[in-house]
């Protein structure tokens, strides 16, 4: 049965031409409001400026809020001493309005501190959406060749943990130096009360600073270290999850879980490292400050015994002290969350700065009602400079409507061919055409839409059946999905399910056969209908007699579409019009089944081969 809904299809414009229209669902987040500066030179927190900055009204009245709140905490002390000179001691002033002044000043200070942490809270939540979109996005957009050589774990890893890092300390350390501004506040206040018992009281201050300054210089190589390690740890649980079939099927389980205990071992010796050196810093720039609260009972106290300072400026220093003990903590944390950022951005930094080598080129036009003629024009290709050619010369034609198989040894190159006739890659020299166009003129949007491919390996989300065959097409209509699952003869296993179409598969579709993954995948295709089709092994984990039924619905399903089918099976094979034999790079022979059998020798060795070795990686 044919699936008679399209990928993409014409729409007449303004001026009466065709144009693409995607059947594909356009997303309905919110897009981030900001990238990166671009200046790889740049500092890392200038670099995340844009991106701070387009947040910048909650996250500026954040700041004003919250230093409001403490001018008016600030203030309390200075009352204090205030209602010990003129009500306690010299009864000028009544006790009661300087009560009624604190709880004021304490009343507003809550209330400011509550807007100030909620607006602050709004900003680190959007900050890290537009930075954990912004990463994803450009992961979306990244060509095969980076993920053939990036593991997934160190993806993860940098998209959380390090994301995480560099959001607490862009929107955390402006709101913690407004709170270390209360040392400023304090000291202004202090001076208004007795200049020199100021200066006595910050005397410690530069001793803070040198010592942040170094606990920074230590702890940033040690905060690099951190993140790659944790990277490495995720990076072996996520290929043991991924994996887990193969680990047992060798009881290779203690082999890992040394490997694991490797890695975890590595980690823990730099956050050892790390709590050694929070140890050494921490404690001196947190307690400091108890230095000057001996100095100024010391030197206070003399002033107050000879009659130079009232007790109420003892008891406000003394709460001025106490005041600075926060901030100089914090401080500490700054420095800390700073190298773990500095170190977490520049991982990130690492991906967004690496651009894409498969993207549109300027001028690109979409591919609109494609007639379906494929051309392969002397074509070279490899998968990398210091890696041997897969393809060397390569050069065949399929014409509107036909079906061809491409047969070869395991690795001669059958998937690539896919491969560069959906731009997973672009050839190194010579061209791939459809209908007369050049691939890489064409906008890829346009060009995957009318270019269906099954690969050899399907792969399922763990979502509904009826999502995975709908995933091309999320807007179609069960009726539409399943056709598409009758066609490739999926819907009798599909209807045996518990749950039917609304059946949710286990990660990667292993709750699924091979054979079932594979006919999910094939359904996924048929469903959006492209008038080019690219089936790379898609039934090779299919019985035969399953595989009959397909091949009937296929025979349907393929007339006036272009398909070219990578094979090794005979029964495949006899879908198709004609036969390409790929060796060494190139096609060495062109004709019918029965022409290459009779006349080709090589043809029949590699079809002994495939029999041997039922899977091959082409």
């Amino acid at each position: 049965m044919a699936v008679s809904v399209p990928t993409a299809h014409s729409a007449p414009d303004v001026a009466g031409t065709s144009t693409f229209v995607p059947v594909a669902v356009q997303p309905r987040y919110r897009a981030p409001r900001s990238g990166i500066d671009p200046v790889r030179t740049h500092s890392w927190l200038r670099r995340a400026m844009p991106l701070v900055l387009a947040h910048r009204r909650a996250f500026v009245s954040a700041l004003v809020l919250s230093f409001a709140g403490l001018v008016m905490t600030v203030e309390i002390p200075n009352l204090l001493n205030e209602a010990i000179t003129r009500s306690i001691a010299s009864h000028v002033t009544p006790l009661a309005h300087y009560v009624r002044w604190v709880l004021v000043l304490a009343a507003l200070a809550a209330v400011s501190g509550y807007l100030a942490r909620l607006l602050l809270m709004r900003t680190a939540y959007g900050l890290e959406f537009d930075l954990r979109n912004l990463l994803y996005e450009h992961l979306s957009r990244m060509s095969f060749g980076f993920y053939d050589r990036v593991q997934s774990g160190q993806l993860i890893s940098r998209a959380n943990s390090d994301i995480r890092s560099v959001q607490m300390y862009l929107t955390f350390a402006p709101f913690i130096l407004v709170q270390c501004a209360i040392a400023v506040v304090a000291f202004g206040f202090m001076l208004s009360i007795d200049v020199p018992l100021a200066f006595v009281a910050m005397a410690t201050t530069p001793l803070v600073f040198l010592l942040g300054v170094r606990m920074r210089n230590w702890m940033f190589p040690v905060s690099w270290l951190i993140q790659s390690r944790l990277a490495d740890v995720a990076t072996i649980v996520d290929e043991n999850i991924s994996g887990v079939r193969v680990v047992k099927a060798f009881a290779a389980e203690p082999q890992q879980l040394r490997a694991l205990a490797r890695a975890a071992d590595k980690l823990q010796w730099a956050y050892v490292k790390d709590a050694d050196l929070r140890a050494r810093f921490a404690p001196l720039v947190q307690n400091l400050p108890q230095v000057g609260l001996a100095l100024v009972l010391l030197f206070g106290g003399y002033q107050v015994l000879h009659g130079q300072l009232g007790v109420g400026a003892i008891l406000a220093f003394s709460a001025y002290i106490v005041m600075l003990q926060a901030p100089f903590q914090m401080l500490g944390m700054l420095v800390m969350m700073g190298q773990r950022a500095a170190a977490s951005a520049g991982r990130i930094y690492e991906i967004l700065d690496e651009m894409p080598t498969v993207v549109d080129r300027p001028g690109a036009v979409d591919l609109v009602g494609a007639a379906g003629e494929v051309r392969f024009d002397a074509v070279d290709f490899s998968y990398g400079p210091d890696r041997s050619a897969v393809l060397l010369g390569f050069d065949v034609g399929l014409a509107p409507g036909e079906t061809v198989a491409l047969v070869g040894r395991t690795g001669s190159g059958k998937s690539t061919v896919a491969r560069l006739l959906t731009r997973f890659y672009d050839v190194d020299a010579g061209a791939v055409r459809i209908d007369g166009l050049d691939v890489r003129d064409l906008t890829l949007t346009s060009l995957r839409a009318n270019v269906g491919i099954v690969l050899d390996e399907p792969f399922l989300f763990s979502v509904s059946i009826r999502d995975n065959i709908a995933y091309g097409r999320p807007a179609a209509t069960l009726a539409e999905v399943e056709a598409a699952a009758r066609a490739a003869g999926a819907e009798e296993f599909i209807q045996e399910l518990p749950h039917g179409y609304d059946t949710v598969v286990g990660e990667r579709g292993y709750t699924l056969s091979g054979g079932q993954r594979q006919r999910i995948a094939l359904a996924r295709t048929l469903l959006v209908n492209p008038p080019i089709l690219v089936l790379d092994d898609a039934t090779s984990s299919i019985d035969v007699e399953v595989e009959q039924r397909i091949h009937d619905a296929l025979r349907v399903l393929m007339r006036g579409r272009t398909t070219l089918i990578i094979a090794h099976r005979l029964s495949t094979i006899s879908l198709a019009d004609r036969v390409l034999l790929l060796d060494e790079g190139r096609i060495v022979a062109d004709g019918t089944h029965a022409e290459l059998m009779a006349s080709v020798p090589l043809y029949v060795q590699v079809l002994a081969q495939a029999d041997a070795d039922p899977d091959p990686d082409g």
